[in-house]
């Protein structure tokens, strides 16, 4: 899809996040001579059509004070991954939760939800929640912390 003038322009007025106003499309579109409306407009065809994947807050948990952020992931019966996965990342302390393939025999998991908290107790006490949720169609799981943020930015366009 050939992105538009107007595409180009709206991508870099938000590739470093959207103005933390309270009417942030209104700012957008002042700085591009449209309304907001527009830009609203714009941005959802984008998301229909796939040019974009989501718009959302991406918030850096450390400076938030979750300096404890564990990947878990579990090996989940095949048949109830589908149905368990979508109670999980309805929890309040999971921020993604995703079906992977598994790599056996290295790798049997097949669930992986992104835990946070404010220490690694508090992200483990959430993993007991999860296991319970899951119960006897779980057969195992780990947690992988986190000792880096790799990436924090949003779509970027090449010169």
């Amino acid at each position: 899809m050939a992105l538009t003038d107007f595409d180009r322009a709206l991508i870099a007025a938000t590739q470093g996040g959207l103005p933390l106003v309270a009417r942030p499309y209104e700012a957008v579109g002042a700085m591009l001579g449209v309304s907001g409306e527009q830009v609203r407009q714009r941005l959802s065809s984008m998301l229909d059509s796939g040019l974009i994947r989501r718009i959302g807050a991406v918030p850096n948990h450390y400076r938030l004070g979750y300096t404890a952020n564990g990947m878990s992931v579990w090996d989940v019966e095949d048949d109830q991954v589908q149905a368990l996965g979508q109670r999980i990342a309805k929890l309040p302390g999971v921020s993604h939760c995703y079906r992977r393939p598994r790599h056996l025999p290295e790798w049997p998991y097949n669930l992986f939800a992104m835990l946070h908290g404010t220490s690694r107790a508090a992200v483990e006490q959430q993993a007991q929640e999860l296991a319970a949720i899951l119960g006897a169609a779980c057969r195992g799981h780990d947690i992988l912390y986190s000792t880096a943020i790799l990436k924090k930015t949003g779509l970027r366009l090449k010169n």
